[in-house]
């Protein structure tokens, strides 16, 4: 199953795959993929290892080729064509710079491939330095800077030759922890100046939701979901999606009646009564529901209705409380703001927990 948006004119579409398949030997890496990327926007494709994001990112670079499907730039077919000849720039976690020359002729090698003029290549690598925030370093080798600097001349490589699509292939997974974050940021900032379409390849959900404008989030070859970060992560259409894109609890009962946009669901495993969104649910009908464990939130005398538990577990992570609850024969996960001088609850102590209706979100049955 696959959700999106709403579907695009040929004047927004930049990039656009449509049934593409690709195998190797009797592994389908990718699996009917359609899929239309916006011109001027910041895709990210996101799925584990192995779920066919970077044999995508390949296929229109160019290294490798469809079994069937087409892939178009600008409306324009692009299999046959060669990769050095298609409208693309790149940069991979390996980042491929050449260590004999300067930081400068790194940056200008793509424009001298493609015979500009001197003065013409003189101008484009100071205006590429300037954007990537490396004015002065035309001169240095690429062994004289650090790791983020490297990933600087990398993308101001491949911009300079003005691509209509930017192919990111987790570029910034070596870095550590704090580096990354900052590039991320820095990333999306050239993104939205520069006007020039990304595709971005991750497998952290975090990094994804923080850079882009939709993620396309992949799962054994196929699209599941291609959306909003906002809508990837509060309303996941897939049960795949939920597990993937952060923490959640998934819940399976049956809709025991709706009223005013509303459903209550009956869960077993809770022994109890649900609020959820009515959605095209009716009575009777059997539903899959995920909760974040952020929108659990611990009842007081005015919640509307209210859920036992016994807290199990509690871990501090800084800006929250995290709780392993039991409640009925579920295990929940729960977090709550860690607020100065509020202590946390205890193992073993009863608390009660409600939410809201509008924050659960109704996932597709399997196979569907």
């Amino acid at each position: 199953m696959i959700v999106s948006g709403p579907a695009l004119s040929q004047t927004d579409t930049l990039l656009a795959l449509d049934r593409v398949v690709k195998t190797f030997g009797r592994h389908r890496a990718v699996d009917g993929v359609s899929l239309e990327v916006r011109r001027g926007e910041f895709l990210t494709l996101l799925g584990p290892s192995g779920c066919g994001k970077t044999t995508i990112l390949r296929m229109v670079a160019g290294f490798e080729h469809p079994d069937s499907g087409t892939i178009a730039i600008e409306g324009r077919p692009i299999q046959g064509v060669p990769p050095y000849r298609r409208p693309i720039g790149l940069v991979f976690q390996n980042l491929a710079l050449f260590p004999h020359l300067t930081v400068g002729e790194n940056i200008a090698f793509g424009l001298r491939v493609r015979r500009r003029p001197p003065d013409e290549i003189g101008r484009a690598v100071d205006e590429a330095l300037a954007l990537v925030e490396l004015q002065g370093y035309g001169e240095r080798r690429v062994h004289e800077l650090s790791g983020g600097q490297r990933q600087r001349v990398a993308l101001a490589r491949a911009l300079v030759i003005r691509p209509a699509v930017m192919l990111l292939d987790e570029p910034l997974g070596a870095l550590d922890l704090k580096l990354r974050r900052q590039l991320q940021l820095e990333l999306k900032q050239i993104q939205q100046r520069t006007g020039t379409t990304f595709i971005f390849v991750t497998h952290d959900q975090e990094e994804a939701i923080t850079m882009s404008d939709r993620i396309a989030v992949m799962n054994g070859g196929r699209v599941e979901q291609i959306d909003t970060a906002d809508r990837v992560y509060n309303r996941p259409a897939t049960e795949f999606v939920a597990t993937f894109v952060g923490d959640t609890n998934l819940l399976s009962g049956r809709v025991s009646g709706t009223a005013a946009g509303q459903a209550t669901i009956s869960v077993p495993a809770l022994g109890r009564d649900v609020p959820a969104p009515a959605g095209e649910l009716r009575a009777g009908q059997a539903a899959r529901l995920s909760i974040r464990p952020e929108n659990i939130r611990i009842a007081d005398a005015a919640s509307p209705w209210r859920m036992d538990a016994v807290v199990q577990d509690v871990v501090y992570a800084g800006a929250a409380h995290r709780y392993t609850v039991d409640a009925g024969e579920m295990r929940l996960l729960v977090s709550t703001p860690a607020n100065p001088g509020t202590a946390p609850f205890l193992a073993g102590q009863r608390i009660a927990l409600t939410w809201a209706a509008a924050d659960v979100a109704l996932l597709a049955a399997p196979g569907n």
